[in-house]
């Protein structure tokens, strides 16, 4: 049997972190999966509902800000493994609030930077910190070409620069202090349990209730998006198979105009809904573009897929679909998550 491992996942409450989450709970009942976070406004712990009470699985309610709080876990479970997901990453809340983004993804990755090698105290065999972050760190793309590992980076808002930041302070203690990274840059992540402030949950529960889909300036803003159980896969791999001090980005081969996805978005939901075709589209309305806004983004996922056999398990068209039925499936979740009535539950169900 593989020995026990303890591994801590860091932002295992949020929507990317709770899918790796459970994946690792099922997977690898004889890893020990310490999920720490500090359930923000985008953590909650209805997510993992259905694996909470595994024996492998342990939350930890602790601020990766909390340099304190940081050294004190990682010297009682002396962690093997990180899995760092946890950060501020929605873009237009990092524009009202840099300082914040500042805070979390540059000292927060710091934090456990600092706790992992003093623990480790360079006895690196089978350690690991593996820090995800995004393709928004590249900056923008014009209507060709495709970001690789090895784009320089070019952030354009407090989001991206703060994720680039927390990416180099990852690389720097490899090459200082020999610690052993991988660094994972993914798209835009869709799929259940998504916080409805991104542009898919939020557009299909504006459609349920017949409310305006606001559009950013003429819609043209390109994504490769990227289904988030293909994520969570990927991340498995990369954790497993990856090479130390590697890059990989992840991403769907799936590259979309924002107005053609949102009108994908509408046909799939008057279908689902049963209500005349064309009746989503009328909700759509153009508003005014926010600062900084990057034209285009697209992943070139070619490496990981040649050393790791990565590849998208569906469609977009296919994802989309599955995504909307399980928010048509679960109104509860959407209901307790817009009402905010979800953050009682830690309370319940921990004091």
């Amino acid at each position: 049997m593989e020995k026990r491992k303890n591994i801590l996942l860091t932002g295992g409450a949020g929507f990317i972190g709770s899918h790796v989450v459970r994946l690792f709970i099922n997977k690898y009942p004889n890893y020990q999966i310490y999920n720490l976070d500090s359930l923000t406004y985008a953590g909650n712990l209805e997510n993992l509902r259905d694996i909470e009470n595994e024996e492998n699985y342990n939350f930890l309610k602790i601020d990766i800000t909390d340099a304190k709080a940081i050294d004190e876990v990682f010297d009682k479970y002396q962690f093997e493994q990180v899995i760092h997901l946890a950060a501020e990453s929605h873009v237009d809340r990092s524009i009202i609030d840099p300082l914040g983004f500042a805070r979390t993804n540059i000292m927060g990755t710091l934090n456990l930077l600092q706790a992992a090698k003093r623990i480790w105290k360079e006895d690196y065999t089978g350690k690991l910190f593996y820090h995800i972050s995004t393709d928004e760190v590249y900056g923008s793309l014009g209507q060709e070409g495709l970001f690789t590992e090895t784009t320089s980076y070019d952030p354009n808002s407090p989001y991206s620069a703060s994720k680039a930041s927390s990416d180099h302070f990852v690389r720097a203690y490899g090459e200082t202090y020999g610690l052993p990274f991988i660094i994972s840059n993914c798209s835009n992540n869709y799929g259940p349990n998504q916080f409805p402030e991104k542009l898919i949950p939020l557009f299909i529960n504006n459609i349920i209730h017949k409310k305006s889909l606001p559009v950013y300036g003429n819609g043209d803003y390109t994504r490769d998006w990227l289904y988030v159980l293909d994520h969570a896969i990927a991340i498995d791999l990369i954790l497993h198979k990856g090479k130390v001090k590697e890059t990989y980005n992840i991403g769907g081969f799936n590259e979309w105009k924002n107005i053609d996805l949102v009108k994908l978005l509408c046909k799939q939901m008057d279908e689902k809904l049963n209500r005349p075709a064309g009746e989503a589209e009328q909700l759509i309305s153009y508003v005014k573009d926010r600062p900084g806004h990057d034209l285009r983004y697209a992943i070139d996922a070619l490496k990981i897929n040649k050393e790791l056999g990565w590849k998208p398990s569906v469609t977009f068209e296919e994802g989309l679909s599955e995504t909307i039925d399980w928010y048509l499936n679960n109104e509860q979740w959407m209901m307790r998550v817009t009402t905010g009535a979800y953050q009682k539950y830690y309370q319940e169900q921990y004091q």
